[in-house]
């Protein structure tokens, strides 16, 4: 059995690589190769796990220096930085979160609150003298956020083609891309819960319902600055579909991201900030059973009960946004 696997670079371009490297293969080896190709190349086979982060590189220099670095390869390469924090005000974490307008009118194909994939992530952690630069696997949020759509051939194929477009922008920061922080299959995070009883991504928490569309965005935006416990990282506003995407900061050192982070573990630091959404007038966010789990899908069972209240506190910290005076 023949395995290719390169994290950043597209199919097609696995499968050439592979035939100039072993062209010499005898006729029948060769034969079945080239069906593999033919496959891969229509979009029928897609990778066997896959994982939730990618590593990009081990970087020397200061916190602020890399962290410009980054954000200049994503603006040249098409991107734009929507925001950035320090996830817990812990100086040896930061987070760049990033999009462009084609992602975001693809996200829109999802209308079950398809626009969270739009947001991709960096994140930064200071360990041992160097920076790891880590980015959200875009193909591991695309199969777990379009759900059942990335069944549709068309639809996935555009799908890895943008995912592949994410990892090579950043690729003049470093090649690494080693896939790390678990794995999953691609038809299990479809459907992706961390076990039975556990909430899948459909089953979203709403917390507050507006008379219309524009009085919910206005409502979020003095609510994030009002708590004093939140933080607006970014926004993703689409007037004209009625939706709106915050990232939010959970600066609550007890209950936030101070608090979950060093527990269930900072090198995942690219699954912040925490996100809700507004569509048309209602307010939801992803249940904390469910984008915890998925953002940390080698935590325990023993881990997971450390932050049992936490999926709670984010749903209280939400609800507050709009419990202000």
């Amino acid at each position: 059995m023949i395995y290719i696997s390169t994290p950043f670079v597209p199919y097609e371009a696995q499968c050439f690589l592979f035939v100039g490297k072993y062209n010499s293969l005898k006729p029948m080896i060769m034969k079945k190769f080239l069906i593999c190709s033919s496959l891969l190349l229509m979009g029928w086979l897609t990778a066997s796990a896959i994982s939730p982060y990618l590593r990009v590189a081990d970087v020397s220099g200061s916190m602020e220096a890399v962290v410009n670095e980054v954000n200049a390869v994503l603006v040249e390469g098409g991107y734009e930085v929507l925001g950035q924090y320090q996830p817990g005000n812990n100086p040896s974490l930061f987070v760049t979160v990033f999009s462009n307008k084609a992602l975001q009118e693809f996200a829109l194909k999802s209308a079950d609150r398809g626009m969270l994939a739009a947001a991709m992530k960096v994140g930064f952690q200071q360990k041992d003298g160097k920076i790891s630069v880590s980015l959200m696997n875009p193909e591991y949020l695309f199969y777990a956020y379009f759900g059942e759509l990335m069944n549709d051939k068309d639809f996935s194929n555009k799908a890895l083609q943008i995912s592949s477009e994410v990892k090579s922008s950043l690729m003049k920061v470093g090649t690494d891309m080693e896939p790390f922080g678990g794995e999953q299959k691609a038809e299990d995070l479809i459907k992706y819960r961390y076990m039975a009883g556990m909430p899948k991504f459909g089953k979203a928490v709403e917390v507050a319902e507006f008379a219309n569309f524009d009085q919910g965005v206005a409502a979020i935006r003095k609510g994030i600055t009002a708590s004093g416990s939140t933080a607006k990282v970014y926004e993703i506003l689409n007037e004209s579909a009625e939706i709106a995407l915050f990232g939010v900061g959970l600066m609550d050192e007890e209950k936030g991201e101070a608090h979950f982070l060093p527990i269930i573990g900072e090198s995942h630091v690219a699954a912040m900030p925490y996100e809700i959404i507004l569509q048309d007038n209602k307010v939801s966010l992803l249940h904390g059973r469910y984008r915890f789990a998925l953002h940390w899908p080698e935590l325990t069972m023993k881990t997971f009960t450390k932050i049992m209240s936490s999926p709670g506190d984010v749903e209280d910290a939400m609800k507050g946004l709009f419990e202000t005076d």
